[in-house]
């Protein structure tokens, strides 16, 4: 514990990057890393595209209907992503792109919810991601969602767990420096679902929450939970501007 608190401790007088200072997590990343991510042909998040493909073109629930059915192709769910989460009108609170899935399953095609980190939503999440790539992040302007994101810059800047650490001592502070052999991003989730190679898989911005959690000994939510929900909506407005990079493959 004594080592790791020393590890961020150093530069913590630093400021926090300001709007023109934002980095992608993309730009700490190694030429190895950075070429797998640019090459389609070697970014194994393109396996769960193709799943997605399948996915979305299979009939499903007592409706027998599919995502297609409804939305059309792929392609013309460009610029969804890019601003998620969003405003549910019917539940009457924010969503993230995966609960909005969910909800359309059963809502409109009387299906079960897919598990939140389970192959099957990861691959619909990451094939919708991929169609905004390239794209700058817009968040929903709703105001109802004031909110939910100063809930997620209150919790981004709680100190937790046993370390009594928050996310802006380590992506803040200490950003561009490691800990122990990796790199400390800016904490921009514009990559998201992605490959990361720690986990030989893919996986959601929430279970990367998790990770960091349990990482400064703190109980972790719940994947999917209004928590996470927050505070994946304050750092998405905090990337407003950046390019969506889904599917990203980080260490």
């Amino acid at each position: 514990m004594r080592a790791l608190l020393a590890a961020l401790s150093l530069g913590a007088a630093a400021a926090g990057a300001g709007a023109e200072d934002r980095r992608s997590g993309f730009d700490y990343m190694s030429p190895q890393t950075q070429a797998m991510q640019a090459d389609d042909t070697a970014n194994p998040g393109m396996l769960a595209v193709l799943e997605g493909r399948r996915l979305w073109d299979a009939p499903t629930g007592s409706s027998e209907r599919s995502c297609s059915d409804c939305h059309g192709v792929p392609e013309d769910m460009r610029g969804v992503s890019a601003r998620y989460p969003a405003w549910d009108e019917i539940s009457g609170g924010a969503t993230d792109l995966a609960g909005r899935i969910n909800l359309c399953r059963s809502r409109h095609q009387d299906a079960p919810a897919l598990a939140y980190e389970g192959p099957e939503l990861l691959a619909l999440t990451t094939l919708i991601g991929l169609q905004s790539r390239g794209m700058p992040i817009a968040p929903d302007p709703d105001a109802r969602l004031d909110t939910w994101r100063a809930r997620g810059d209150a919790l981004y800047r709680q100190r937790i767990g046993q370390l009594n650490l928050s996310c802006a001592n380590c992506h803040d502070d200490n950003a561009g420096r490691r800990l122990a052999s990796a790199p400390i991003p800016q904490a921009h989730p514009i990559g998201y679902p992605i490959y990361r190679l720690e986990w030989q898989g893919m996986g959601s911005l929430h279970r990367r929450f998790r990770n960091c959690m349990t990482g400064v000994r703190s109980t972790p939510a719940d994947l999917g939970s209004e928590e996470f929900i927050a505070l994946e909506a304050y750092l998405m407005k905090r990337a407003a501007g950046m390019t969506v990079e889904t599917p990203a493959v980080r260490p």
